[in-house]
């Protein structure tokens, strides 16, 4: 699944390809915001992590994973 993720005060948008349900996103983002401090902790599917302060995230978007065309796939 791909999300992104707006943070404040950054002009770029982060976008992360995560084998993660939309479900566990969401209650991840739920308990990074019950924290204090809390943070965002998403795994990517490259083995790395994206960690953003919960705080200062404006918004996150869900989207459905892409499959990826290669050639010329016009319909004549």
């Amino acid at each position: 699944m791909q999300v992104r993720i707006g943070v404040q005060y950054v002009a770029r948008e982060l976008v992360v390809d995560t084998p993660q349900s939309a479900a566990e996103v969401e209650r991840a983002l739920a308990e990074a915001l019950a924290e204090e401090n809390g943070v965002l902790v998403l795994a990517d599917r490259k083995g790395g992590k994206i960690v953003v302060p919960a705080r200062r995230l404006g918004y996150l978007e869900f989207g459905e994973d892409e499959d990826r065309r290669v050639g010329f796939g016009g319909t004549i």
